[in-house]
């Protein structure tokens, strides 16, 4: 699943859905009635209310270190939830393993929920756990599925997970890879072209059948080629999420954006291991 949460214009989005309202807009001001000896309206000075030291708007600004501890979490109920679907998966000698209908309602459920909360950012705090639970059993079904016919597979896919999001936080924090406007419209624009191909080919898949796509799961060179592609895509999506981040928190949003950077992350991190998962697959099959 790609990625296309975290960029500037869910930044501008975020910031607009939890910035207060204004208490006295300029309309206000000039229709404001006019008594005597008092000045014009644009002159008058309206001191700004406080509302004392907790705010119902704004309680805390958003952090680097939160947006860390908020990803802790969803990454426990991931893998709480990955677990559950691992152990869900029976297998027997000479059969293929059995895939739990269920896997397929997690892929459903958390599709829906980052369609949600690409329109509505804060309902991240409460679909953020839903979608971590939800692709977390998936996940788990799926590495099981592969670990059943690839032994050692899964332990492999996590660590490269694990190294390249390292490296790609090195070259981000060091500067050597910039996310400029271009850079970041490149690689969305890559990632919602790939999201489509994928959503073709699974349609296609349903009409004529797998044999017309084969290359996706085939381990020829043609396969392994898109996978590189596709896994080298998903890591640069992880640039434009630890820009994101830390634009807000330089930015001061609200400390509820955290959640939204968070799944934004967590959708990127789970991409990168699937696609990942399916490149090694091809590179022990050829």
């Amino acid at each position: 699943m790609s990625n296309p949460m975290l960029n500037d214009k869910a930044l501008e989005r975020a910031s607009g859905v939890w910035a207060a309202p204004d208490v006295l807009t300029r309309s206000t001001q000039l229709d404001a009635p006019r008594g005597p000896g008092l000045p014009p309206p644009q002159a008058r000075t309206i001191p700004p209310i406080n509302d004392g030291p907790i705010s119902a708007w704004k309680s805390g600004t958003m952090t680097v270190n939160g947006t860390i501890s908020a990803t802790g979490v969803l990454m426990v109920l991931l893998l709480g939830a990955a677990v559950v679907g691992w152990m869900s998966v029976k297998t027997t000698v000479g059969t293929n393993p059995s895939f739990p209908p269920l896997a397929l309602v997690g892929v459903v459920v958390g599709f829906i929920a980052v369609i949600a909360l690409y329109f509505k950012p804060q309902w991240a705090k409460i679909l953020g756990p839903v979608y971590a639970i939800a692709e977390g059993y998936f996940l788990g079904v799926i590495s099981k599925a592969y670990e059943t016919f690839q032994k050692g597979i899964v332990l492999q896919a996590v660590g490269a997970t694990l190294g390249v999001f390292l490296v790609m936080l090195v070259l981000y924090k060091t500067q050597i890879l910039k996310v400029t406007d271009r850079f970041r419209r490149m690689v969305i624009g890559a990632t919602m072209g790939l999201m489509l191909f994928y959503v073709v080919s699974f349609v296609i898949r349903l009409i004529a059948g797998s044999d017309s796509v084969s290359f996706l799961s085939s381990a020829s060179g043609l396969g392994i080629a898109f996978s590189v592609f596709a896994a080298g895509l998903a890591a640069l999506n992880l640039a434009i999420d630890f820009d994101f981040i830390e634009k807000g928190s330089a930015q001061g949003l609200p400390k509820q954006t955290e959640w939204f950077a968070a799944v934004g992350l967590l959708v990127t991190i789970v991409w990168l291991y699937l696609e990942l998962l399916r490149l090694l697959s091809k590179l022990q099959r050829n």
